[in-house]
């Protein structure tokens, strides 16, 4: 699906779930997509838990919402983020949601937002459960945003050996390029990347250490990769094709 960077996006952050130490890289990720005209955060802001993120609000202009927690046992900050999030829903002045949480309550939500024809961009840890991250157009793990914003917390770049040995992401490569070529078996990058969007919301490059697809297909060394000049200038479209299909 194609990336609306000039959408207006309402953001939604699930203060209980998330950890401040990702804001930096968390709004330089949703800049790719769109401008946060609305930024929330939720929380019990009486709480010593959520002094990391009370420092940077401001900083951010993100907007607290105080929301006590009246019940043992029930989490209060998920309900008033639906339902602020139904009420944006309705009033038709968003092209797209950024929930962050890793809490697997804001599935159904997700689900709705589609329904409505407006993208969704989730944020959660790699913990997040799996009908959550399904139920977002896309989804960024946090771990990602901590990394490019501290060189302590950069995710490692797993080996060819170790790509190889992956056999999900092995299955994924080789589908999308399948579905995405033509008949000599050749299919243009950019194109496997959208079909691989369609199929596994949560996958991204950096998820495995490296900063773009090409350069993890490249990494993998399974398939073959032709780069062609785009209409006669310097710049180049990169194509590829399984290393099975040679000849």
């Amino acid at each position: 699906m194609a990336e609306e960077k000039t959408g207006r996006l309402a953001v939604l952050i699930d203060a209980d779930n998330t950890q401040a130490s990702i804001v930096d890289g968390l709004l330089a990720e949703i800049a790719k997509y769109g401008v946060a005209s609305v930024k929330r955060i939720y929380g019990d802001w009486t709480s010593q838990a959520l002094r990391g993120w009370k420092e940077v609000l401001l900083q951010h202009s993100i907007q607290p919402i105080q929301q006590f927690g009246y019940t043992t046992g029930k989490n209060a900050t998920d309900s008033a983020m639906i339902i602020d999030a139904m009420d944006l829903l309705y009033a038709g002045n968003f092209d797209g949601f950024c929930i962050v949480s890793s809490d697997s309550d804001f599935t159904k939500l997700a689900s709705r937002i589609r329904e409505s024809g407006l993208l969704v961009y989730g944020f959660g840890e790699k913990k997040t459960p799996s009908a959550f991250v399904s139920a977002c157009d896309k989804f960024i793990y946090t771990e990602v945003l901590r990394a490019r914003v501290s060189e302590s917390d950069a995710i490692a770049r797993k080996s060819t050996a170790e790509l190889k040995k992956d056999a999900r992401l092995v299955l994924l490569l080789r589908n999308a390029v399948d579905s995405a070529s033509d008949d000599s078996g050749w299919a243009h990058l950019a194109t496997v990347g959208s079909t691989i969007a369609k199929q596994s919301p949560e996958f991204d490059p950096r998820n495995y250490g490296y900063g773009k697809l090409g350069d993890l297909v490249r990494a993998v060394k399974l398939f073959e990769l032709d780069e062609r000049p785009v209409g006669g200038g310097q710049s180049k479209s990169i194509y590829l094709r399984d290393k099975r299909k040679k000849g």
